[in-house]
């Protein structure tokens, strides 16, 4: 018999994880339409009143962004140019109902090729923590997210916040979409970049993300390197080349071929680049 629960502490939450298998659900945009006609085949634990856990706030180290927290939320909040890609992507995701609604955990959770939030994540080194009955442990979001609609969650466990480095969270990043329309749409390809500059315009440090073209979004570590050191001009974005992108394994589909999305997410760094070099 399906059994549905909705806790309004964490305490009580990890108590019904401990003693049973669940389907989680937040915001719920994700899992509903998958069930479509058909009520839920499992037992469902609503975490929508867990309401400690949908604040963004930072500390002397990390910001945090809560697992409640929605994507309007991110849109709304006040946070450092490094999180613009974080933003855009938040404008991404489905309509405005759904952004009031969905969470960028569930986003994560999800674990699809095409989540929106995951090539901005990535670009600032998030960290997932996740949290049970009988601790917490803290898991790289490279390493939390290993397949399509695949992570490293445990019986008993549910994700109760990401962490971000300030380290991390310098400079100004950006983030494109390209769909076979403007909105409502799931991706062919999207990329993340950020940059941090010095004094002269030379770039400190460089984060590329790309999603859509492989089974989980991958960080560009090769192009991130060759972008360091060098100055911030307006012919920057002539440094991608088509090798910077042969890492990834993107799949013929209904939406593209292969072989686009190799050229597309090329040609997506390229203008990602560009608009950090030349803001509008």
């Amino acid at each position: 018999m399906t059994k549905f629960a909705q806790p309004t502490t964490t305490d009580e939450a990890f108590a019904f994880l401990a003693n049973d298998t669940w389907s989680l659900v937040s915001g719920g945009t994700d899992f509903y339409p998958t069930q479509g006609a058909n009520p839920p085949s499992g037992n469902v634990l609503d975490l929508s009143q867990l309401k400690t856990l949908s604040a963004i706030y930072d500390d002397e180290t990390h910001w945090h962004i809560g697992a409640l927290t929605t994507w309007t939320d991110v849109i709304n909040s006040a946070l450092p140019a490094s999180f613009n890609a974080l933003k855009l992507a938040a404008r991404e995701v489905g309509s405005i109902q759904i952004q009031n609604r969905a969470t960028v955990v569930g986003n994560v959770c999800n674990a699809s090729p095409a989540a929106d939030g995951m090539p901005a994540l990535l670009c600032v080194d998030t960290i997932v923590r996740v949290a049970s009955a009988s601790g917490t442990r803290d898991i790289a979001l490279n390493d939390f997210v290993t397949g399509n609609r695949q992570t490293t969650l445990g019986k008993g466990e549910m994700v109760i916040d990401l962490l971000i480095p300030k380290a991390s969270a310098t400079g100004s990043s950006s983030f494109l979409k390209l769909g076979a329309r403007k909105y409502l749409v799931i991706s062919i390809a999207m990329v993340a970049t950020r940059l941090a500059v010095d004094s002269k315009q030379c770039i400190t440090d460089a984060a590329l993300s790309v999603g859509s073209c492989s089974v989980v979004a991958q960080r560009l570590p090769d192009l991130e390197q060759l972008l360091i050191g060098q100055t911030l001009t307006a012919d920057l974005a002539d440094i991608v080349e088509h090798q910077h992108v042969s890492g990834l394994h993107p799949i013929d589909d209904v939406r593209a071929t292969a072989d686009y999305r190799h050229e597309a997410s090329a040609e997506l760094l390229r203008r990602s680049i560009t608009s950090l070099v030349s803001p509008s």
